[in-house]
């Protein structure tokens, strides 16, 4: 996916880390990456391979700033050995946000539940068919390969911030890397998806490429079309 960047940060062949499904602390390859989301903002992880146990676990360690991304860091992924040796499965398991304002994750219990862009971009199976055993509920899971920590985060990513409410990943919104990202950088362009993805009126989308304008970081080459300055 163009709209997340990862790159590698540091890289430990040796450390050690916390593992709270098995309770225990754990030791093999740690790796740090910073992500840049166009729709969410920036962010921190901790990749932590455990290879003894086939198993990877991906943490958020930093996280945008807001009330609800902030419940989001330290939240963990686990990622397990499927059926097939060189994939690992994640159960599918989506943010939500409660009246009071309090993030939850909630298990997808129908493929019609999981985010477009997971099922575009990654194999989206049963439990049982990853896994050949049967789990109670029906859960849906994803396939990524056992060596990709870039797949694994861009997961956490879809599964758990893409799906906080648009108000809240508005305030991260980064026109400028947008704009960047598109090939056609029309207007028109830029308010569909900042429309879609942040919920961004045309009449606030004016205002805030004008502010841009101002500044200098943009340029209008005619009423429908701008860019980098």
């Amino acid at each position: 996916m163009k709209s997340i960047k990862v790159t590698l940060q540091e890289e430990r062949t040796e450390d050690a880390w916390f593992d709270l499904s098995l309770r225990e602390l754990r030791v093999g390859e740690v790796r740090f990456y910073r992500a840049n989301d166009l729709h969410t903002g920036q962010w921190l992880f901790k990749v932590c391979i455990d290879k003894e146990n086939n198993r990877t676990m991906v943490k958020a360690i930093k996280c945008p700033q807001g009330r609800l991304y902030s419940q989001i860091e330290g939240a963990t992924m686990l990622f397990q050995k499927s059926l097939n040796p060189d994939l690992y499965y994640d159960i599918v398991s989506l943010t939500q946000v409660d009246n009071e304002g309090k993030v939850h994750r909630e298990v997808a219990k129908t493929v019609e539940e999981i985010p477009a862009p997971i099922k575009d971009n990654f194999q989206v199976k049963t439990y049982e068919e990853a896994t050949g055993k049967k789990a109670p509920g029906g859960h849906f899971v994803t396939l990524s390969k056992k060596d990709d920590d870039r797949e694994m985060i861009t997961l956490f990513l879809l599964e758990r911030a893409r799906t906080l409410p648009p108000e809240e990943r508005q305030k991260n919104m980064d026109l400028i890397s947008l704009i960047k990202e598109l090939r056609k950088t029309s207007i028109a362009d830029i308010g569909n998806i900042t429309a879609e993805q942040f919920s961004v009126d045309r009449e606030a989308l004016d205002k805030l490429l004008a502010d841009l304008e101002i500044k200098g970081r943009i340029k209008r080459l005619d009423e429908n079309f701008v860019k980098l300055a």
